[in-house]
C-alpha cells in the first residue's frame, strides 16, 4: 500500500564526528534532504514525517550462531569454529565474493556504529515502526511507517552487477553517483563535475569537488533509494540471510552467484 506525503529515508551509521548521515527522497524519487548529525536530530526529522520507510546500513542484531552451527554440520572437525563470526546474510554475501563485515555474537563486542545502529533501531521501534514488510496481524495499521536493513556496499555490488570502484576514492564517488542518477534518483549530476574543470584549475588543483556527494552521502543514497523500492516495486527487493537473526534487503531482483 503505497502513502501520500511518504518519505523513503536512508541512515547511515558511522563511528565518525558526525555519527549519523541520512538521505530523504519523496515519492518522486526527488531529493528531500542529505545531512548529518547526532541520533536525535535523525530521529527528529523521521518523527516529522506523515509516513517513512526507513533503510539502516547497520545489522539490527548480533549473530545468534547460525553460521557456526552450519559449518559444524559441513566440516568432519568437531567443534569447527573458523570464519562463523558472523550473520547468516553476512555469510552468503561474502560466498559471492561481496565482502562486508561481520557481526559478532555479543552486542558489546560489536563495533561502535553497529551498536549505533542497534540503538537507532530500538528508538525506530518505540516510534511505531514495524519491519518490512508489516504483513503480520495486527501491523497493518503501522504499515506506514516501517524499516528495514540494507547494506551500501552490497547494494551497489547487486545493482551494477559488479564490484565497484573503490569508495573513498573519486572515481569510485562518481561512479556510484552517476549510477544513482541514472536509476532516476533526484540528485546533482555527476556529469557537472566535468564542465566545471579547466586546465587553469588542473593545474591549481581547484577541483569542483562540492558536486560530487562523500562515501557516507552516497551510502545514505543507495539506503534511501532500497527503502523506495521496497515500497514502491517490493517485486524488486530480495532479501539475504535468516530472518530469526536479521535479513539484508537489497534492491534487486536476484543476485549473482559471484562477483
Amino acid at each position: 500500500m503505497l502513502f501520500s506525503h511518504t518519505s523513503f529515508i536512508g541512515i547511515d551509521p558511522t563511528a565518525g564526528r558526525e555519527p549519523f548521515t541520512f538521505a530523504a527522497l519523496d515519492p518522486d524519487c526527488r531529493l528531500l534532504a542529505l545531512d548529518t548529525g547526532e541520533l536525535d536530530d535523525v530521529l527528529a526529522f523521521v518523527g516529522g514525517q506523515e509516513a517513512a520507510t526507513v533503510a539502516v546500513n547497520a545489522p539490527c542484531a548480533p549473530n545468534i550462531g547460525l553460521v557456526k552451527k552450519e559449518l559444524e554440520a559441513q566440516s568432519l572437525t568437531p567443534g569447527y569454529r573458523r570464519g562463523a563470526e558472523m550473520r547468516m546474510a553476512e555469510y552468503e554475501l561474502r560466498q559471492r565474493g561481496i565482502l562486508v563485515s561481520p557481526t559478532p555474537g555479543r552486542a558489546e563486542s560489536c563495533p561502535e556504529w553497529m551498536q549505533l545502529g542497534f540503538m537507532l533501531y530500538r528508538k525506530l521501534a518505540g516510534m511505531g515502526f514495524q519491519p518490512y514488510p508489516a504483513d503480520r496481524v495486527g501491523a497493518a495499521q503501522n504499515a506506514s511507517h516501517q524499516w528495514l536493513e540494507t547494506h551500501p556496499h552490497a547494494a551497489f555490488c547487486a545493482l551494477l552487477g559488479q564490484l565497484p570502484l573503490s569508495k573513498p576514492t573519486l572515481e569510485g564517488r562518481l561512479q556510484r553517483q552517476l549510477f544513482l542518477y541514472e536509476r532516476g534518483v533526484g540528485i546533482q549530476d555527476p556529469m557537472d563535475f566535468f564542465e566545471e574543470i579547466t586546465r587553469h584549475r588542473l593545474v591549481k588543483g581547484i577541483l569542483p569537488l562540492e558536486l560530487i556527494y562523500t562515501p557516507e552521502q552516497l551510502d545514505a543514497l543507495i539506503a534511501a533509494y532500497s527503502a523506495y523500492v521496497a515500497a514502491n516495486k517490493p517485486g524488486e527487493i530480495l532479501f539475504i540471510g535468516a530472518k530469526e537473526e536479521g535479513r539484508i534487503a537489497l534492491p534487486v531482483g536476484e543476485l549473482k552467484e559471484r562477483y
